[in-house]
């Protein structure tokens, strides 16, 4: 009888055939939906992302202990998340690797059923990264062990003694490469060895050796703990399982790393089971015709369909297909979180001043704080703050993130307070992120900048040096590295002076200061400070400061507006009605639409007998988007 895991020459061809569509989706799918960029960036959430720079003395670090070579590889294939296109290429050769790896050893244990798991992991892997969790490294690690496996059951080798010696020289290199993952080689090369070949003396020592080498090599050749030595590059290693943000879905990496031993253990079990069920079976006299009868006739009415479906490979093969896309697009769908991703794209588009982008990416989650923070402060530098601010939620927390909730979220703060001219305050909340998240190409970029424009030269070419070692960031690097020698003072570094002439000389950053005085603080440094001036009207507006608004209506004047910004006129109206006092526009105009929009919500107001909460639908639906509105409410970004 011919092995039945040996199939047809067109069965040899579908096979590969589905493979191939299915990485192709995995790939498009990462790239086009996913985004390895939003990975890459981190968005002041993820922490673990690696640093990597060019050169031998980064290099040299990871050669002097177990686990750094794959640590040096996983960071430098991290890097290319920078690109999208690149950086799904990265994960799906990754998960397209284990894919052959896992059939590699459902092969050897001679388990043809369990041939469609070879799949699982690439859709572990992707609910992974549709969570936007970093666990590259952690896998990287698997894919690793998974081929030393590999390269050992290819290795046929009679001799007892000589398959010992091969493991030994595997595990010895590859406990250097990649640590604590050599535990699931071990576990894997000893239960092959137990249950499917039957050698079960090297099957115990292959056990030991999961014991043995961690401790020989790791503790006392190399010097590492002992809780290092069998942790590091697992998933339950310390390294992620102490910090909250790093755990996010570890628990699918642990799937990741204990299913196939399972399904090994678990293929045991039921071939015991089967094995004894038979023999049962034949011990009772008489019972195998009898039992073939009943299965026969319990068969019979299904008999066509499945000797339809086992006979026609054609029809086996989109069958499976089928189910194969359907289960991966299900787990894909039902793991996808769009205002996960919402949060990250809001950071990405504003760190990298895309304005637009950060409107549109902020209505998918646009009651966040931090998001609410991130569309301010696109709506100020796309001249749409005194205008559009009430048409998406607000809150006077989120406008700098001054809740006690946001004490720690330096990374969302920095760049307000670039843009503000508050350096000091940005700098503190720049080199707190450094220590929170380390050396990432966007902290470092923004130190060099905020040092170059307080004039600190020396600290600003330490931040340039390190980023002339990145891999994207080396070209504006060297640029800085290359202006400060001919002009160390900038002097004709137009972005540089404008920074300077807005930036406050007082120390914000060990000072505690309300909202409204440093927006004072700066306008008095610098009338022209227009993102102050806005800030300020807005921090009025949402604290329903309406006298506040009026005062500074003359500040106007530094500025171009061609007539009153839209909310600040709806402020001026709402403070004439309560307070009775008319108002001096200081020769300033204000748009008629206004005042008929003004008279429109009272109308709607005097026809519901004055009773705001009964108005309350109405006036969402048409004005929810108005000063007006937030006013009575407390709530915007009603209007649909």
């Amino acid at each position: 009888m011919p092995n039945s895991f040996q199939r047809p020459s067109s069965q040899n061809i579908s096979g590969p055939l589905r493979s191939f569509a299915f990485f192709v989706l995995f790939y498009l799918y990462l790239w086009l939906d996913v985004n390895t960029r939003l990975i890459y960036h981190g968005g002041g959430i993820t922490s673990n992302f690696p640093v990597f720079y060019k050169g031998w003395d980064f290099f040299h670090k990871f050669i002097s202990y177990p686990g750094g070579a794959v640590e040096y590889l996983s960071a430098l294939l991290s890097q290319f998340f920078y690109y999208s296109w690149a950086g799904a290429l990265v994960i799906t050769l990754q998960a397209w690797l284990i894919c052959l790896c896992t059939g590699r050893f459902i092969k050897a244990i001679q388990a043809p059923q369990l041939y469609w798991v070879r799949f699982v992991p690439p859709i572990l892997m992707l609910i992974v990264y549709t969570k936007y969790a970093y666990h590259f490294a952690t896998t990287m690690a698997l894919l690793t062990s998974l081929v030393f496996v590999c390269i050992y059951l290819r290795l046929s080798l009679k001799s007892q003694p000589l398959r010992l010696i091969v493991f030994l020289v595997l595990s010895v290199i590859l406990y250097y490469a990649a640590a604590g993952a050599y535990l699931l080689f071990a576990v894997l090369c000893a239960a092959y060895e137990l249950f499917f070949t039957r050698r079960r003396p090297i099957g115990f020592l292959y056990f030991l050796s999961a014991l043995a080498i961690p401790y020989i090599e790791g503790v006392l050749v190399f010097g590492v703990s002992i809780i290092n030595a069998f942790s590091d590059l697992m998933p339950f290693s310390w390294k992620t399982l102490s910090y909250e943000e790093r755990r996010r879905m570890v628990t699918v990496v642990y799937v990741l790393y204990l299913f196939l031993p399972f399904a090994a253990i678990l293929l045991v079990f039921w071939q015991s089971f089967a094995a004894g069920s038979k023999q049962a079976a034949s011990d009772v006299p008489g019972s195998g015709e009898t039992n073939r009868k009943l299965k026969e006739k319990r068969n019979g009415k299904f008999s066509g369909i499945v000797s339809l479906y086992f006979r026609n490979n054609k029809l086996r093969w989109v069958i499976e297909s089928l189910v194969l896309f359907l289960v991966a697009g299900s787990v894909v769908s039902f793991s996808y979180d769009r205002k996960l991703k919402a949060l990250f794209e809001v950071d990405y588009y504003s760190c990298r001043r895309m304005w637009p982008q950060v409107l549109a990416a902020g209505r998918a989650y646009p009651n966040s704080y931090f998001v609410i923070h991130a569309v301010n402060r696109a709506l100020y530098h796309t001249g749409k703050l005194g205008s559009e601010m009430f048409s998406y939620p607000q809150h006077p927390d989120a406008l700098l993130l001054t809740a006690k909730e946001q004490a720690t979220a330096h990374w969302k703060k920095f760049d307000a307070y670039i843009d503000l001219g508050v350096m000091n305050t940005a700098e503190g909340k720049l080199t707190e992120s450094l220590v929170l998240f380390g050396e990432r190409p966007v902290i470092l970029k923004r130190l060099a900048l905020v040092n170059m424009v307080k004039g600190n030269i020396g600290a600003a070419r330490i931040y340039l040096g390190a980023l002339g070692k990145t891999l994207f960031n080396a070209g504006w690097a060297n640029n800085y590295l290359s202006r400060l020698d001919s002009d160390p003072d900038l002097s004709m570094d137009r972005e540089i002076q404008q920074m300077r002439r807005l930036m406050t000389e007082k120390d914000y950053g060990s000072l505690s200061f309300s909202n409204e005085d440093t927006f004072l603080a700066l306008l008095n440094r610098n009338r022209k400070n227009r993102m102050a001036f806005e800030y300020l009207m807005a921090w009025y507006l949402l604290t329903d400061q309406l006298e506040k608004i009026v005062e500074n209506i003359d500040l106007l004047d530094d500025f171009d507006y061609p007539e009153i910004p839209p909310l600040y006129g709806e402020a001026m109206l709402l403070y004439s009605s309560v307070t009775k006092k008319s108002v001096d526009l200081k020769g300033h105009t204000l748009n008629p639409q206004l005042l008929r929009r003004f008279e429109a919500v009272n109308q709607t107001l005097y026809l519901y007998g004055g009773n705001n909460q009964a108005a309350f639908n109405e006036l969402a639906r048409n004005y929810g988007d108005s000063y007006i509105f937030y006013y009575l409410y407390g709530t915007s970004g009603q209007k649909k």
